[in-house]
C-alpha cells in the first residue's frame, strides 16, 4: 500500500511546497489537481525539466469534464502527456449534475468512458479510474450498480472518496469498497462535517470500518489524502499521513 497526498494549492510557493516537501513528510507520491499541471500538458519538457527527481509525483491526475466531444479530445491530450511524463493514472470526475441523469445516460456514459479507458490504456499505459462524486452522475448506490454492470471489462478503474460518499448519503462506506473491490484502484480519503471537507480526524466519518475493509481486500495500490479543508497546507500533510499511516499501516 502507497500513501499520498493531493491539495489545491493557492500559489506558485505553496504548489512549490508541495511539491518538493511530500517526500519528506513520509508520502510516496501526488495526486495533482488541473491548476498543477494544466500549464505543461502542451510543454513536456519543462514538466519532465523542473520535476523529473520527484518519483512519484504523477501517481495520479485530477481531470474533468463534461464527456462531450470536447472534453473527450482534452482527454486524449492528457493521456499523451501522461505518458510522456509517467502518470499512472487519470482520475476523472464526470462535471455534470446527478440532477436529470437517468439510468439510460449512466449505461451511455459507461460505453463512453469504457472506450475511453481501452484507448488510454492500449495506446499509452495509462489507467482512466471513475471518481464518484457528490452531484454528478455515479453519486447515489445504485448508481454504482448501473455503471458498473455496463463498463466494459478490464477498462474503467475506480478511485473510492469517503467524504463523496458520505455527503451523497453512503453511510456504509465499507460495503462499498467490499462490493467493487475487482474496480478500484485507488482512494481519496477526506473527512466530511456539517457540510464542510474536514482534515482527516476532524469530522464525522468513522474511519475504522474503512480502514479494515481496505485491508480485508488486500488492496495494495494507492490511497491518497484529499486534503480540502483550506487549512494549512504543510499541518495539513503531516496531520493526514500520521492518521492514514496509522489506521492503514501500524500492525
Amino acid at each position: 500500500m502507497k500513501l499520498a497526498f493531493s491539495s489545491p494549492t493557492k500559489n506558485e510557493n505553496e504548489q512549490e511546497l508541495l511539491f518538493t516537501r511530500f517526500q519528506s513528510m513520509g508520502y510516496e507520491g501526488l495526486q495533482l489537481k488541473p491548476p498543477q499541471y494544466a500549464p505543461y500538458v502542451k510543454d513536456t519538457s519543462r514538466f519532465i525539466e523542473l520535476w523529473r527527481e520527484q518519483k512519484g509525483i504523477t501517481s495520479a491526475l485530477i481531470a474533468g469534464g463534461s464527456l462531450n466531444e470536447l472534453n473527450q479530445n482534452e482527454l486524449r491530450s492528457l493521456f499523451s502527456f501522461s505518458r510522456k511524463v509517467g502518470v499512472e493514472r487519470i482520475v476523472y470526475c464526470h462535471g455534470i449534475s446527478r440532477e436529470k441523469v437517468t439510468n439510460s445516460d449512466l449505461k451511455t456514459y459507461a460505453r463512453t468512458l469504457s472506450d475511453l479507458a481501452y484507448e488510454a490504456r492500449e495506446e499509452h499505459g495509462v489507467s482512466l479510474s471513475l471518481h464518484h462524486h457528490y452531484d454528478q452522475p455515479v453519486m447515489y448506490r445504485e448508481d454504482f450498480d448501473v455503471f458498473f454492470d455496463h463498463v466494459k471489462e478490464n477498462t474503467v478503474t475506480l478511485t473510492i472518496d469517503t467524504a463523496h460518499l458520505y455527503k451523497s448519503g453512503i453511510q456504509d462506506i465499507a460495503e462499498v469498497i467490499n462490493s467493487f473491490s475487482s474496480y478500484i484502484d485507488n482512494f481519496h480519503l477526506k473527512d466530511f462535517s456539517q457540510g464542510e471537507w474536514k482534515v482527516l480526524g476532524e469530522g464525522e466519518i468513522n474511519f475504522a470500518p474503512v480502514f479494515q475493509a481496505i485491508k480485508k481486500i488486500n488492496y495494495q495500490g494507492w490511497v491518497s489524502a484529499d486534503e480540502e479543508s483550506g487549512g494549512d497546507l504543510l499541518q495539513a500533510m503531516e496531520d493526514c499521513y500520521n492518521y492514514m499511516s496509522h489506521g492503514l499501516l501500524s500492525k
